[in-house]
């Protein structure tokens, strides 16, 4: 078999159809040159590859400041609505190819390195920090910016040792961002503890402690309409003035030591996926977040002319005409309170027409129906730390619920229901609560999802407000996730359908006119053959596992959870290895199954599962048996970087909730336009993915929301399919006698206790539906063509699923902006 393209040889391809523009490369080479000699090595001879990589995205970076500069001063010329895009995650990635592939400038950029020196043109970058939708907000042309957390460390770096999940810190700043810049001259103070002081010239919120906010920008291009938005990131600082009469009795050493404390609030991102913790420091990360973002968005307000420092707006209430706030989650629910502060003891607003400005600004997206997954303050910590915030939620609540008397009277159980004050041991602060009553509009993020918040969730909300409830289906950004990653099939499409696609997604349902082409065929399954073969290079060098590039490469690869129920992927593994092993003269289709994904670090039965599956792999990688035929690695570390290498390689997307848990998903819609079959249940977006692409070309099965209601009315009796089901039973009966852990018998029962007798997910209840449609996947994989061809109406099928449609209706629905495809004039280009 020829030796693979790689993805620069591919890039050349791309560029001669337009994809990658061509920029002067010789002034390009210039540019590097410089950053590299004089910016970073005096020798050249001595130049590390973490050199090369900051001498070229700092050359990159040098054609992006410049279209930034003028993106703001457009901004500031017309005066648009602006939105402020509010989440304590944006998740990590690479910048530079990203930026690049925005402002065509890959294939001179490869050209120009490519003559310095072919093997350092792609070093591995440091992590930025990166998210679709800030993507798609500047490449529609909106006047956007994210706000977060500049944490220091990521989420962890996960080790697998030992079979076990080990975490490392993540220290993803070690070696410097060459993308952000810091603006200390935006630094904000935000304050802490403290007491509340009614006085006849207003509310004081006094004695508190000051934390400082010190924001840092990244840039975040469009595609190749010359806008730059902004992300901006906090880093927390502590005030200079040190406690004096601590310094004079020799206590200078522990007065710079407490400046740590302060500090730590933007040390570390919270790994605690779908389960709340309610830890100070986390409440302090959220009000830290929300306070600097509040100033910030209040001045920018203010004052409307670039680099303007005067005042020229001093009237709040227009605030809602020219500010959208969009709440990603309850993390940054304070937003309501806080605004509500400034407009209430700063600029001394009535509460009637500060809660008018405050509801009419403010948004609210839900990612999660897990009861667990709410966030639900104690009230002693918020009456500690914010104490004038929880006076105002307090009477927003009381107003709240006497609306609630008027219309319901008697009806006490709904009032305790929708009480943003939850009675009990602990009152707690039901922050979903006022995120809902705090909003002009509530959304969940994919259409099963936001009809399940209506129907059980937030139904007595509804009920009371049915027109604040929306639906805005997640996408994901095609630059990053097709032509970045997989320029192989992004040329492919393009040479079919011409290259608009990428701005326009919907263009991919003209691939149907070629369905039954051979020659499209053969060339989707030779880029899907390429990437395979070079993922299977990267596995067994990684995992020392002599891979089959012929296999089925069968894939997982999300956060550790029982709802995701990777144990259901588990016992089909342990299932085809018992047939494989009880007919080995059998023809069966070759798999080779990845699992990946991180346990937050206090959930113990996610880091069981891990073990499980390392537990199983190492059994069946070394049966002689069973040989090439089945193959199961745990992937390590799974992160952004790495789905860009499996995605393009995957045949097989596993996407298998228990139906009415997975609130959308985006990893099966990167899958799906990355030419991978999906098995999975009627569950988040996979509802959606099978109405357009056709249910006939996905593998959907199991029970649908309606049945999970109904067992869980009727009971769920897991002990009937295990007597009933041999396969079922034998697989059980491996896990808990320690077939896959001979040297401690008893080291799963835990797993085998939950899922014979708490298992809120019932896994064994979709386990033969499952096994019969893994079936049909084997059965389709032997016959390529066919196979390609369901491909083909899957990728088709994604028009739906572009980030870019989901900010538009966003944008139009919720925020009153919008979209343009305008290119706004490059720095050198004569204003208009």
């Amino acid at each position: 078999m020829p030796k693979p393209l790689t993805d620069q040889e591919k890039r050349k391809q791309i560029s001669v159809r337009g994809l990658a523009g061509v920029e002067n490369v010789s002034d390009l080479k210039t540019n590097f040159n410089r950053h590299l000699h004089f910016t970073l090595v005096k020798d050249r001879n001595v130049a590390t590859k973490r050199d090369y990589y900051f001498a070229l995205a700092n050359t990159v970076r040098d054609h992006l400041v410049g279209r930034w500069i003028r993106t703001q001063q457009h901004y500031y010329e017309k005066d648009p609505k602006r939105v402020y895009y509010l989440s304590l995650e944006f998740y990590m990635g690479r910048t530079l190819q990203n930026t690049m592939v925005n402002l065509a400038l890959e294939n001179a950029c490869d050209e120009a390195t490519y003559q310095e020196n072919p093997h350092l043109i792609s070093p591995s970058p440091p992590l930025v920090l990166s998210a679709c939708f800030l993507d798609s907000m500047a490449s529609l042309g909106l006047a956007a910016y994210g706000y977060g957390i500049r944490y220091e460390f990521g989420i962890f770096n996960q080790k697998i040792v030992n079979g076990w999940q080990v975490e490392e810190a993540d220290d993803w700043l070690r070696y410097g961002n060459p993308w952000e810049k810091a603006r200390p001259e935006y630094m904000r103070p935000v304050h802490f503890y403290g007491r509340v002081e009614h006085t006849p010239e207003g509310v004081k919120w006094v004695d508190t402690q000051v934390v400082l906010a010190l924001p840092y920008d990244t840039p975040v291009p469009g595609y190749r309409n010359n806008v730059v938005n902004t992300m901006r990131l906090w880093s927390a600082k502590a005030p200079c003035d040190f406690n004096l009469k601590d310094f004079n009795v020799g206590g200078y050493i522990q007065a710079v030591l407490d400046r740590n404390l302060a500090e730590n609030i933007s040390r570390v991102l919270y790994p605690n996926d779908n389960f709340f913790e309610g830890k100070e420091l986390r409440l302090k990360q959220e009000y830290f977040v929300v306070a600097a973002t509040l100033q910030d968005i209040v001045r920018r307000f203010k004052s409307s002319k670039f680099g303007s420092t005067e005042v020229v707006r001093v009237d709040l209430s227009t605030l809602p005409d020219k500010v959208a706030i969009q709440l990603n989650d309850t993390h940054p629910a304070l937003a309501i309170p806080e605004l509500m502060r400034i407009l209430l003891d700063t600029e001394h607003q009535t509460w009637e027409k500060a809660w008018d400005i405050v509801t009419r600004t403010c948004a609210y997206t839900n990612h999660t129906v897990l009861p667990e997954a709410l966030e639900r303050w104690p009230i002693d910590l918020f009456q500690n730390l914010l104490p004038r915030h929880l006076e105002i939620i307090f009477e927003i609540n009381r107003r709240h619920l006497e609306r609630i008397a008027n219309l319901y009277p008697g009806d006490h159980d709904r009032l305790r229901r929708m009480s943003l004050v939850e009675e009990g041991d602990q009152k707690k602060i039901n922050m979903a609560h006022l995120c809902i009553v705090g909003s002009h509009a509530v959304n969940g993020v994919a259409r099963i999802h936001s009809d399940i918040i209506k129907a059980t969730l937030f139904k007595d909300f509804y009920e009371v407000d049915p027109h604040k409830f929306q639906n805005k289906t997640n996408g994901i950004t095609p630059r990053r996730w097709l032509v970045m990653c997989n320029p192989g099939l992004a040329e492919v499409i393009a040479e079919r359908i011409g290259e608009d696609y990428i701005r326009d997604l919907g263009q991919l349902k003209n691939l149907l006119e070629f369905v039954d082409d051979d020659s499209l065929i053969r060339d989707i399954a030779k880029v899907k053959q390429e990437n395979k073969l070079k993922f299977s290079a990267y596995l067994e060098e990684h995992y020392k596992v002599k891979i089959n590039p012929n296999s089925m490469f069968d894939v997982q690869v999300k956060r550790i959870h029982e709802y995701k129920r990777q144990l259901l992927n588990c016992l089909h593994i342990i299932t085809l290895y018992n047939r494989i092993k009880k007919e080995p003269n059998k023809n069966w289709t070759p798999r080779t199954i990845m699992i990946g994904g991180k346990a937050a670090p206090g959930y113990h039965t996610a880091k069981l599962i891990i073990r499980l599956i390392t537990a199983v792999g190492d059994i069946v990688n070394h049966d002689e048996v069973v040989g090439d035929r089945l193959k199961v690695i745990f992937l390590e570390n799974y992160k952004v970087t790495l789905a860009e290498k499996i995605i393009p390689a995957s045949d097989l997307s596993e996407q298998i909730s228990t139906a009415g848990t997975e609130a959308s998903g985006t990893g099966n819609m990167k899958f799906m336009l990355n030419g991978a079959l999906t098995i999975g249940t009627m569950d988040g977006a996979n509802v959606e993915m099978a109405e357009e692409a056709g249910e006939e070309n996905l593998f959907i099965f199991g029970m649908r929301v309606d049945d999970v209601d109904a067992m869980d009315k009727s009971g769920y009796d897991a002990m009937e399919y295990y007597n009933r089901i041999p396969e079922l039973k034998l697989a059980m009966d491996q896990i808990a006698g320690g077939y896959f852990s001979p040297d401690q018998h008893d080291l799963f029962k835990d797993i085998v206790n939950m899922l014979l007798h708490h298992d809120r997910f019932k896994v064994f209840a979709d386990y033969e539906a499952y096994i019969k449609c893994q079936d049909k996947v084997s059965a389709l994989y032997k016959n390529p063509k066919e196979w390609t061809k369901m491909v083909i109406h899957n990728i088709a099928g994604c028009g739906k699923f572009s980030s870019d449609r989901t900010i538009s209706q966003y944008a139009r629905e919720i925020w009153g902006m919008e979209p343009s495809l305008e290119r706004i004039p490059a720095p050198d280009d004569p204003r208009q």
